[in-house]
């Protein structure tokens, strides 16, 4: 794993909560993406060398959705950055993790992204992101 990719939050208004982000960082979000597999609308800023990702449910159905009827809004994931997915993920099911999705799947902002389960990583949701080749 290179770094930290970016820190996701689940909210409730991505409207709302953009901006109270833009008065927090000073800075405007630059980018807003809807992943309908997800069902999940993200808003993007950019936070010196960080990236903050704002997550809204789009659909009651959604993993957002049901994350914030569990727990509220908050901090939902942390994604890192690696430079081969596929090959992570295999690592990772080696050491014993759980994986959620074993093939990688389109993300926002251009990723390819797979998570570890949460009860295999002390409570915590962990993305793994790799730059997408391809922007189709």
């Amino acid at each position: 794993m290179n770094k930290i990719e970016h820190i996701g939050i689940a909210v409730k208004s991505i409207k709302n909560s953009n901006d109270l982000f833009e008065k927090l960082f000073g800075e405007s979000h630059y980018k807003i993406e809807d992943v309908e597999s997800e069902g999940v609308k993200t808003s993007f800023f950019k936070v010196g060398e960080n990236k903050i990702e704002l997550l809204e449910a789009t659909n009651e159905k959604s993993p957002i959705a049901k994350f914030i009827d569990k727990k509220g809004e908050g901090i939902h994931h942390i994604a890192f950055d690696v430079d081969d997915i596929e090959k992570e993920i295999k690592r990772l099911k080696k050491e014993g993790f759980m994986v959620l999705n074993e093939k990688p799947k389109k993300g926002a902002d251009n990723k390819l992204v797979a998570f570890l389960h949460p009860k295999s990583t002390n409570g915590v949701l962990i993305e793994l992101c790799q730059e997408r080749i391809n922007k189709e």
